[in-house]
Formats: structure tokens, C-alpha cells, sequence
């Protein structure tokens, strides 16, 4: 509830609220501003020196309490300035905002000028400081030197003139910035101009404290200043709310694609700093990309001007925007920044940003941008200004004016009559001067304009706000486009607005796997981090409370919106499209404020004498008067909207009461609603009130607490987002988890550990907290004990593969200290890998992969002396029992199985063991022949790769396999023992250390089993010893396998049927996944429990196999059979009378059977019957091959009577089913199909 909400229900709608003076306070003279950084090696014009509230009217606002040291260190940042008569003095602008607890936000609008010291106190002060100055480098140099260094830049109260700088001010409700802005000038202007005013100061004051009022929504209102009118107006209800700071300002600093990239930044919650010499810049930027998040607002620290005293406050460890004033001279390598690893740096002054790595880009990027440089343009404003150096307000294109430059080059052009007889000739011949006739252009159009009776700062005003609404109508319509459908996917779950309130933090507002799912393919890398963001929560808690309360009001407007896209487009396939729609509503939304500036609504009081005595109010130039308190104090109580707003609020108050019954009371509520959303929403702005040490700790205090929250709340997300997926795998529920979605969860949970580092370090080094304090870890352990490292290394090495972290070992610590070596090296020696902040969330993904990341961390801050000597006392990291159960957060995360670090780092080498192992208590364990390996994962292979003989283990770099997947394993028969019979293959990931199984249990060989000479292996996750029993029920469930013989369990004729259906099922379940969350359709297709393994018993059920002193007989014998049988009675003839899509399908599968049987692979008869499955499956032929082997005569001497494959209703039912795979596109791993043309 930020910007919008800034007037409540409550507030008397009066243009200001106060009128401040801050400056010099001659009583207590010079006070040094120690907060502010004193650097006494400056001159004493330079250092800065603390500056007082001088007055304010009215004393107090009831509904708006003055808040004394905020008003005070904002209006002077830092604090008071002095100049002499050599200097610049130049008047100043700015506003600040002051945010408060509830969210609600008051502007400041700060015109400073610099007024003569009349005090003698003063001026001799400053004197004897610059004597003390001179006398200390006195020593130092020469003493010719110290008296020329006097009179060049010091003071001499004999001979200067000494300055200080003083701040008007006026407190607001609402951003009317160009309107406060002319008032303050028109007010500076009477005091410095040789004539008195045309009436006392005073009633100037007063006119805009009590008798302007706020413009009511949808009109214009019109008072007066000293010696102009000032105009401004306000939005309607149904349009965008008001923002006054001149976007084309913000987009002309740092360029188009600049500001979309800081507004991307900020939708994702990430800490961005602005960084300008100039207050103003730095708020025009925060409140420019503030006001551009509509329908959303920005939920944490929000503080667009940091004064010097506050700048501890770049170490809180939560989202913020904050801007902060670069001193002349400093340049970007100087600044000292506590955390950067998520940090957007925005040098307005230079035009240059810092993202953040690894941030997604927004939506439609590129045509997003260039329809706003088109809006610019159209409005006379290159778009290229990003990185050529501004120039002043007149004299660019921002007002649509002609730089001085260019008019004078018209007038020569128009006052030379050779290029004028030049021109026509061109002319006639067709040709068109367009610079002359652009430059032209512009001096009618700008005389055109001249001529609607309005001044030039009218002119500009219209302009700019024109700009503004068309600038943030493309922004809006961006987010009415992306989330038209949101309300479809909102869980509205409570019965009423109390219970939903308690139970805030245990519900699911919204569906976001749903809603992922009905995105086009290039929003998902924005959505899925935007959806999680406090800003979305928050959109979403408004939408659902807006069933009991009134709507909130951007919601309002932006439901209303989507209502009226709806109607234009029935229902929106457009919407669901990645095409880009542009904004159709640019110039109605400028013609509504053109009409509203064109013809004024409402004129305001004009100032008046006021009851004052004779003598108060005198006129001194130069001078700003001390105002006369009693008649600025109060205001009159007979103006006409005085009673409208009496009226209107005893309205309020009836509607209240007879409301109050029936909901929660409102403080219960609040306290609801901060402890239902997380950190950072109590903590907008930071108390500038109160800086004793207290009051820093207990802020320190809130973000330990704060951390602790969003680190539960991220785990306890991660864990029920995956768990409920693995439930689904289970054969439970639903699924509601993406690949996408979970990575995105990943990424979060490292920019938290990254703040968490980067909390009250002692000294920051390199862009990463964590990684830091891992590479100290590193140096300390290495100096430590090197020697004791390596005999433990040596023992960690010979740990059975079987075995996870030998955790049998005498000690854990050791253990633990060794894995995070081991990880750090790997990491290390990872080339793809460039920074810092790259490599700390490769370790953390490591970490989390391998299930030790909380054993590392705590192992890590077991050091205490190094996290002394990193981190302050208030420190997150040195909260012990904070600590203790952050720990035991991510220890949560070891019951499920990521592979978060083998999915990212898709790229990078990585070492694989693997080992062979034989059924031993054969004889010929060992073979003659030589024997070769293929491994296969989702992301590739190996490649054919040849074992030593008589070698059953070995080691290879390839790029990362992804998760493994199958395991091709063959030798080439060679010598007397070509025969092979092998149990298992087992491969190891060198470096996440995930072990899987590929269980074969057949013999490999010419004339024994199936006379295979190669197997096609489908592996199992092998899950750690130790680990089978505390995890068991939350596993992830194991992958399926290879098939082997042993499987041939006689199965009853309905537990067939009832497999087949299982498998296809599985296959079509695959599919309805979302692509990227699919896993490996060749388990399902070959595993055990796959759709091969049940049709080999649907095939061997009754199959007449074993024969009496003769050898197995197999199903593919059978297959050959009547293959063979087809052909030949395709040449007698007796297949020319079938029907002509009959006798294709018979030449199909005699084609198909015939490449399988000429590969030049060795695959035995099981491997070829798998083979032809998984074709006929991809190419959607299995339910046409069945009917013809079922008729074949072969059936009737190789099977029973009773066999299913005899069975026409069974046959007819399987057909059915495997129809049912035909919707699906099934694509066969490269490791099954090598070698088939077809």
C-alpha cells in the first residue's frame, strides 16, 4: 500500500500539509555533523555542519505528524553549506519522500538558495577554523606556501562575503512536483527581486497551507503563486495514478534500454542503488521506475535519497531501492558496497549499470523498447542518450523546442536567397531538403502551439505530462497483456477475511504451476521469478481481500482494464500469444489530461491580505523573513470545501460505525497483515528520527529475524513444492511443481545465503560474501595442517562406491572439512565458471546436490575465530541460536533429491568412473574378447569407448551427461572366452558423487542366452548407505531399470493386461509434463515395468519356448517366422488379394524386421524384439503389425490354444490401447536406433 494510498479516507484533501524553513540556527552557531562523515583534512568551507529546523507552520498536522529530524536531514542531506562571494550560488531543487510503517508515503518538494550571514558569531567562527586549518598544514609546508594557500580558496571575514545555504519546503500528500516547484521558486524570486511583493509573504503561505485544495479525481485546479498562476491536475479514477516526476527526465539519463533493464531488476526484487551528484536525478529515477510497476508497488526499504548519517543502512541484507550522492572527484572503484552479488548499480551521472549475473530479460524485450523510443521520438526526444553527455533542459528536444542553434541556422537558410532559389529548384525536380524542411517543421509547429494562449512553462508542463501518461500506458499494457488470465488461477479458499488472515502463511494464494503452464515458452524465465516476488504475494493478498473490503485502488484500475481487453477480444488467444501487442490507447489517455489542463476545473482563493499588525511582514532583499507564527498557525474555517471535507468525513465516520460490527478490528488486522507478509514491509524506510546505538541494533535485530523467516519459509517451500512432485511420481496427487519453477527456487534460496554472508561484515572483499569467507576458510585449513589433509584424502579415496561420505570415519568435522576442499577445487578448476558470485552458487548447488550443504555451512561457521575476525557483532552469522536453526532449515532439504548443479551447468567437464561387475562365482568371469562401453544421460554421450582387458573399472572426462540414462555395454567375440556374463554396471559422477546402477543379469555372447553381443542398460539412482532408512518414505523414487532374464515371472493373464495399460499410461502421463520436467522417455519404453517388458510377457504368455534337447526357442524366432511366411506367400501370390492398406502394413513390418535382422550391430533376439517395439511405437505402427501376426498360421505350432496372443478380444483390447499413443510424438534415444536405417 504505497504511493497510491498516500491520501487515506481520514486526510482533509489540502494541497500542503506544511511549510518548512531549515538553514543556520545563529544560537547554537557551527556544529560539526560528525554522522556525516567529518573529514577534517577539508577546508572548513567544505566540511559539513549541521543544520536546524527554523520554523515550520502549522506547529502540527493531526492526521500527518511532523517528524522534525527526518524533514530536517532530507531538505539537507548534508546539512548546511556555506559559499563566499567567489563561489557558485546557484539556487537548488529537490523532493524526498518519507515512507511510513503502514506504507504510506509523504512528499517533500526543497528549494535551496544561498543567504548572507549577518551573524558576527558565524562569520568569526568560520575565521578561527580556517586560522586552525592554515596552522595545521602550516607545519607541514612552507609558510610562503601556507599564506598563498590562504588566499586562494579561504576566508577572511575583512575581505569575503560568507554564505549559507537555506531550504524552503513544502510537505504534500500527493506528487504535484512541477506545481510545488514553481510556488517555492515564485517565493525565492519575491525575496530576491528589487521589488517588495506585491503582498505580504505571509498570505502566499497561508493560501497554499489552507486555502488550496487537493484537485478533486478527474479535474484541474488553478491557484496562484507571487506573481504567475500554477496549474496541475489530478487522474481519474479509472486512469493511471498521478505522477508528476518527468519520466522523459529518467529515460534521457540512462537511456531506454538501461532504465528497462533497472525496471527489470526492480519487478525482481533485487537491491538496486542509484548513485548521482544530483538529489533530484536520484528521485526522478526511483519514483520514474516506482511509478512504471503499476499495477504492482514496490514492497521493501524504499529510500530514494540517503542521507551521509545513514549510510550503514547499504548493509541490510533485504531488497531495497535506495539512491545515494556521489561526491565530486569519487569515482564507482571508491565506493565501498557491503553486498553486490544481487545488487543493480545505476550511475545516473555517467549513464552506466551493474546487473546482476544470471537475471532473466523481460518479456518481448527488443520491441518492447522500441515502442517507447518511438513514444519518445514522437515526442521529440532521441532515444540514444544513454552515452553522450546531457545537455540542458532548453536546449535539447525534450519540450519539442529547437535548440538556439538550429533556429538560427533557419534564419540564414531563409535569409540567403541562392539556397532559397536552391530549395525551389530542388523542389521541382522532386527532390526534398529534409533537414530545411524539418527544422521548418518544427519552428510552425512550436508557432502553431505558441499560439492556444498558454505560456511557455504551461506549454512544457502539458508536455511532459503527456509523456508520462503515454510512456506509462505502454508499461501498463505490457502487464495487462502478460496477466489477463491471473484471476483464473487466484485459490480462493477462506470463508472469510479473519480465518484467511491467520492462516495467511500456511495457504496457496495462487496456482503458479498452472498458470506457468498457460505462458508462451519465452515469458517463463521472467514469470517464474516474478510470481514469487513480495510484490506479486502482495498483488494477490489484495485480490483475494478485495471479497470482503473495498478494492485496493491500482487494482481497481487494472481489473478494469483487463475487463475491457476481454470485451475487444472475446476471448483472448492473442493474449496467451509471445506475438507482441502494442498499447492502443496512447492518445486518448493524452487527450484526457490535455482536456483537463485545457479547461480548469476549479480555481483556488487567491492570496489575501491576512489580519496582521502594522509592521510584521517587512520587505529586506536578499532576505528570507522570519513569518509570523499566529496567523500561519491556523487556518480560516470558512471556506467552502472546508465544510465538503466536514461533510465527507462525518459521512466516513457513520459508514465506519455501521461497518465496525461486521469487520476485524483494524489494528488486529495490521498486525496480521505485517506478520502475513515478510521483512521489509516494516522496515520501508529507516527511522531517521533516532540513531543511537540502540536503535541501529534493534534494526539489526529485525533483519536477523527477518532472515530467519524467509530462510523457513524458502525451505519449507522447497521442500512441499518438490515433495508433492515426488508424491506424483509415487502414483499420489497432483503435481505442482516445474523444473523452471524449482530452479527459480534454487536461485532465490542463493541470493538469500548471499545476503545472509553479506550481513555486517567487518570488511567486504570481491563481490561475494559467501565465496570470500570459503576462500579464507580455504587459505586456513591448507596452512593449517597439510600434511594430516592429505593422509585423510588418501582414506576418503579408497571409500567403497557403494558407500556415500564415509561417514563411519572417526570424525565428522574431518570429514566434512575434506568435502568442502574437495568441493572448493572442483569448483575451482571449473573455466566456465568467470566470477565470484558464479562461483559461490555453483557451490551451493554442489552442495545441495551432494545433500550437504547445511554439514558444509555449519562445518564452515565452526571456525569461530575466522567468523570473528569476518563479521561484527550483530552479525546474522554470529546470532548463535539464529544460526543453529538456519542450519537445521536446510538440513530439511536432504529428504529430497536435486540435481540443481548437474541441470545449470550444463557445459562444464566432468570426471565419470565406471565399473563392471561380473556374477563372480563363474569361472569365465573374465573374457578374451574386447570389451567397450557407451554412456548416456539426458544432455548426451560418451561416445564408444574401449576397456583394457581383463580391466573391470575405469575413468573418463566427457562434458556433463546430465542425469544417466542408459549404459551400452558389447564386446567384439574375439578368442576363446567370448563369453561374458555380467551382473551390473555401475557409474560414478566424479564430482556431485551420484552413483548409478545399470543392472544386465544376461550373458554376452555368440551362442549362449540370446546370442547378444551387446546390451542396452537403463540405470537406477544408488541411494548412499545410511541413507535407506532415514529417508525412506520421502525419497525420491529410484528410476527404473534394465530388464533382465530374472524378470520372466509367470504372470497371470490379467496382471499382463493390467502392466500394458500401467505402461502406456506412464508414457502418456510423460507427455502431459511440461517439456523441460519429462525425464527419460527410454525407461518408460524399456525399463522394467516399460512398455517393451510388457509386451514380452503379453508375447510369451503360453509361447511354446523351451523344446526338449533343443535350444530356447524365442518371441523373435516367432516374429522371423511369420515374416518369413508373409514374404513367401507374397510371391505365390495370396497376398495380392488383400486389401491394398493390409498388404502396405505386411511390407512395413517385413521391411522393418529385415533392418533390425541386417544392423551391423550385435544385438541378440531380446534386443531386437525391443528394437521393433520401440519402432513400431514411434512410428505409430504396432496396432496394424498385431493383426497380421495373429493371423500368420506360425501362431498355431508356437503357441497354445490358450495363449493371449490367440485371444481376438485381447488382441483387439491391447490394440485399442496402443492406439491411444498415437497423439503422442515418441523419439528414440540415439543409443537405441544406432545403426537402424529406416
Amino acid at each position: 500500500m504505497s504511493g497510491s494510498s498516500a491520501v487515506s479516507g481520514t486526510a482533509p484533501c489540502r494541497f500542503a500539509h506544511y511549510f518548512v524553513i531549515c538553514g543556520i540556527d545563529t544560537e547554537t552557531g557551527l556544529e560539526p555533523d560528525e554522522l556525516a562523515g567529518e573529514n577534517f583534512e577539508q577546508s572548513p568551507l567544505k566540511r559539513t555542519f549541521k543544520s536546524k529546523v527554523l520554523a515550520r507552520y502549522p506547529e502540527n498536522v493531526e492526521w500527518n505528524p511532523f517528524d522534525q529530524d527526518a524533514v530536517n536531514m532530507l531538505c539537507m542531506p548534508k546539512g548546511l553549506s556555506f559559499r563566499t562571494q567567489a563561489d557558485q550560488r546557484d539556487p537548488q531543487y529537490h523532493s524526498f519522500i518519507i515512507t511510513k510503517e503502514d506504507g504510506s508515503r509523504t512528499y517533500g518538494f526543497v528549494h535551496t538558495f544561498y543567504e548572507e550571514v549577518t551573524s558576527p558569531q558565524i562569520c568569526s567562527a568560520m575565521q578561527t577554523l580556517y586560522q586552525m586549518h592554515n596552522a595545521e598544514h602550516a607545519s607541514a609546508d612552507s609558510p610562503t606556501s601556507s599564506s598563498s594557500s590562504r588566499r586562494a580558496g579561504g576566508y577572511d571575514s575583512s575581505r569575503d562575503t560568507l554564505y549559507v545555504s537555506k531550504a524552503l519546503c513544502l510537505i504534500a500528500p500527493m506528487p504535484f512536483m512541477h506545481a510545488c516547484r514553481r510556488f517555492l521558486s515564485q517565493l525565492h524570486k519575491a525575496v530576491t527581486s528589487a521589488t517588495a511583493p506585491p503582498l505580504p509573504l505571509e498570505s502566499y503561505v497561508h493560501n497554499i497551507l489552507y486555502e488550496v485544495p487537493l484537485p478533486a479525481p478527474g479535474r484541474s485546479l488553478k491557484f496562484h503563486g507571487v506573481y504567475e498562476p500554477i496549474i496541475c491536475q489530478r487522474p481519474g479514477l479509472g486512469e493511471l495514478p498521478l505522477a508528476d516526476f518527468p519520466l522523459a527526465e529518467a529515460f534521457t539519463l540512462l537511456g531506454v534500454e538501461n532504465l528497462v533493464q533497472v525496471f527489470t531488476c526492480t519487478l525482481l526484487e533485487m537491491q538496486i542503488l542509484l548513485y548521482s551528484q544530483d538529489y533530484q536525478r536520484l528521485m526522478t529515477v526511483a519514483e520514474g521506475i516506482t511509478t512504471l510497476l503499476f499495477p504492482f508497488q514496490w514492497q521493501h526499504v524504499y529510500v530514494p535519497i540517503l542521507p551521509a548519517s545513514l549510510l550503514h543502512f547499504l548493509d541490510a541484507p533485504v531488497p531495497y531501492l535506495m539512491g545515494l550522492q556521489s561526491k565530486e572527484g569519487t569515482d564507482r572503484s571508491k565506493l565501498e558496497l557491503p553486498q553486490e552479488a544481487n545488487l543493480c548499480f545505476v550511475d545516473i551521472d555517467n549513464h552506466y549499470i551493474e546487473l546482476p549475473e544470471d537475471f532473466p530479460h523481460f518479456p518481448n524485450k527488443t520491441e518492447f523498447i522500441q515502442e517507447l523510443s518511438e513514444v519518445l521520438l514522437s515526442f521529440g526526444i532521441p532515444t540514444n542518450t544513454g552515452t553522450v553527455a546531457l545537455r540542458q533542459l532548453e536546449d535539447d528536444g525534450r519540450n519539442g523546442n529547437l535548440a538556439g542553434e538550429e533556429l538560427a541556422v533557419l534564419e540564414l537558410l531563409q535569409g540567403n536567397a541562392t539556397l532559397e532559389r536552391l530549395q525551389a529548384l530542388t523542389k521541382r525536380t522532386g527532390v526534398t531538403v529534409a533537414r530545411v524542411d524539418a527544422l521548418r517543421a518544427g519552428v510552425k509547429a512550436q508557432s502553431i502551439e505558441g499560439q492556444g494562449g498558454r505560456t511557455a512553462a504551461e506549454e512544457e508542463e502539458l508536455k511532459n505530462a503527456k509523456l508520462n501518461v503515454q510512456l506509462r500506458e505502454v508499461f501498463a499494457s505490457r502487464f495487462t497483456t502478460m496477466f489477463a488470465d491471473y484471476e483464473a488461477f487466484v485459490i480462493q479458499s477462506a470463508p472469510d477475511l479473519e480465518s484467511w488472515l491467520t492462516n495467511r502463511e500456511q495457504m496457496h494464494n495462487f496456482d503458479k504451476a498452472s498458470f506457468l503452464s498457460d505462458q508462451p515458452e519465452p515469458y517463463l524465465p521472467f514469470l517464474s521469478h516474478f510470481i514469487e516476488t513480495q510484490m506479486f504475494a502482495t498483488f494477490i493478498d489484495n485480490k483475494i481481500m478485495s471479497q470482503w473490503e473495498e478494492k485496493e485502488p491500482l487494482l481497481r484500475v487494472f481489473d478494469a482494464r483487463i475487463d475491457k481487453a476481454r470485451l475487444y477480444n472475446v476471448r483472448a488467444p492473442s493474449l496467451r500469444s509471445s506475438s507482441y501487442q502494442r498499447c492502443s490507447i496512447l492518445k486518448e489517455s493524452a487527450q484526457a489530461i490535455e482536456q483537463r489542463l485545457m479547461k480548469i476545473d476549479h480555481t483556488a482563493i487567491h492570496p489575501h491580505l491576512l489580519d496582521m499588525k502594522i509592521g510584521q511582514g517587512k520587505y529586506e532583499q536578499g532576505f528570507f523573513p522570519k513569518l509570523q507564527a499566529d496567523v500561519l498557525n491556523t487556518g480560516p474555517t470558512n471556506n467552502k470545501w472546508s465544510h465538503r471535507t466536514a461533510t465527507a468525513q462525518r459521512r466516513k465516520d457513520r459508514h465506519r460505525q455501521q461497518t465496525e460490527h461486521l469487520t476485524l478490528d483494524n489494528d488486529l488486522k495490521e498486525k496480521y497483515m505485517q506478520e502475513a507478509r515478510s521483512l521489509g514491509k516494516n522496515l520501508r524506510q529507516p527511522k531517521l528520527s533516532d540513531l543511537s546505538p540502540a536503535v541501529i541494533a534493534q534494526t539489526n535485530w529485525k533483519f536477523v529475524e527477518g532472515l530467519l523467516k524467509e530462510c523457513r519459509m524458502k525451505t519449507k517451500r522447497m521442500l512441499v513444492e518438490k515433495m508433492g512432485r515426488e508424491a506424483v511420481e509415487l502414483g499420489h496427487g497432483e503435481a505442482n511443481i516445474t523444473g523452471l519453477e524449482e530452479n527459480t527456487l534454487i536461485a532465490s534460496l542463493c541470493d538469500l545465503l548471499e545476503r545472509i554472508w553479506s550481513h555486517g561484515l567487518q570488511v567486504k572483499q570481491g563481490k561475494s560474501a559467501l565465496w570470500s569467507h570459503l576462500l579464507h576458510y580455504q587459505a586456513r585449513e591448507e596452512k593449517l595442517d597439510s600434511s594430516s589433509l592429505n593422509s585423510l584424502n588418501i582414506r576418503v579415496r579408497r571409500v567403497d562406491l557403494y558407500a556415500s561420505m564415509p561417514v563411519r570415519m572417526s570424525s565428522h568435522s574431518y570429514i566434512f572439512c575434506i568435502s568442502i576442499m574437495c568441493l572448493l577445487r572442483h569448483i575451482q578448476s571449473m573455466s566456465e565458471i568467470k566470477t565470484d558470485v558464479g562461483r559461490a552458487r555453483a557451490w551451493i548447488r554442489l552442495s545441495l546436490e551432494k545433500k550437504l550443504l547445511s554439514q558444509h555451512l555449519k562445518q564452515l561457521l565452526s571456525r569461530q575465530a575466522l567468523t570473528k575476525k569476518l563479521y561484527k557483532r550483530y552479525a546474522f552469522l554470529r546470532c548463535e541460536e539464529e544460526k543453529e536453526q538456519f542450519l537445521f532449515h536446510l538440513l530439511s532439504l536432504n529428504a529430497v533429491d536435486y540435481f540443481c548443479f548437474t541441470s545449470v551447468f550444463t557445459t562444464i567437464m566432468i570426471p565419470y568412473r565406471v565399473v563392471i561387475i561380473p556374477i563372480k562365482k563363474l569361472s569365465n568371469a573374465m573374457t578374451t574378447s574386447n570389451p567397450w562401453v557407451c554412456v548416456s544421460g539426458e544432455l548426451g554421450d560418451s561416445g564408444i569407448m574401449q576397456i583394457p582387458k581383463n580391466v573391470l573399472e575405469m575413468t573418463f572426462d566427457c562434458q556433463n551427461l546430465g542425469k544417466l540414462t542408459t549404459v551400452q555395454l558389447g564386446h567384439d567375440n574375439a578368442g576363446l572366452l567370448a563369453k561374458w556374463l555380467v551382473d551390473c554396471v555401475m557409474v560414478r559422477n566424479e564430482i556431485t558423487g551420484h552413483t548409478y546402477r545399470f543392472p544386465c543379469g544376461r550373458w554376452l555372447g555368440k551362442g549362449v542366452d540370446d546370442g547378444s553381443l551387446e546390451r542396452v542398460l537403463i540405470g537406477e539412482l544408488v541411494v548412499p548407505s545410511g541413507e535407506e532408512d532415514s529417508g525412506r518414505g520421502c525419497r525420491t523414487p529410484p528410476l527404473q531399470r534394465s530388464p533382465s532374464q530374472t524378470r520372466r515371472i509367470k504372470l497371470t493373464s490379467g496382471q499382463i493386461q493390467e502392466a500394458i495399460g500401467e505402461a502406456v499410461n506412464n508414457i502418456i502421463k510423460h507427455f502431459h509434463k511440461p517439456e523441460k520436467e519429462r525425464g527419460s522417455l527410454t525407461v518408460l519404453l524399456c525399463g522394467e515395468n516399460s512398455l517393451v517388458a510388457a509386451l514380452e510377457q503379453f508375447f510369451h504368455h503360453d509361447f511354446k519356448s523351451a523344446r526338449l534337447f533343443q535350444k530356447t526357442v524365442f518371441v523373435w524366432d516367432f516374429v522371423e517366422k511369420a515374416v518369413a511366411y508373409m514374404e513367401s506367400a507374397d510371391q505365390m501370390g495370396d497376398l495380392q488379394e488383400t486389401a491394398e492398406p493390409l498388404g502396405m502394413t505386411c511390407q512395413s513390418l517385413c521391411h522393418y524386421v529385415n533392418a533390425i535382422n541386417s544392423t551391423p550391430r550385435n544385438i541378440g533376439k531380446d534386443g531386437k524384439f525391443q528394437l521393433l517395439v520401440c519402432l513400431g511405437a514411434r512410428d505409430r505402427l504396432l496396432p496394424q503389425w498385431l493383426p497380421l501376426l495373429v493371423e500368420c498360421p506360425v501362431i498355431l505350432r508356437m503357441y497354445e490354444d490358450t495363449a493371449l496372443l490367440r485371444d481376438r478380444t485381447t488382441v483387439n483390447a491391447l490394440i485399442g490401447v496402443l492406439e491411444t499413443l498415437h497423439d503422442f510424438p515418441i523419439t528414440l534415444e540415439a543409443s537405441l536406433v544406432k545403426g537402424i536405417d529406416l
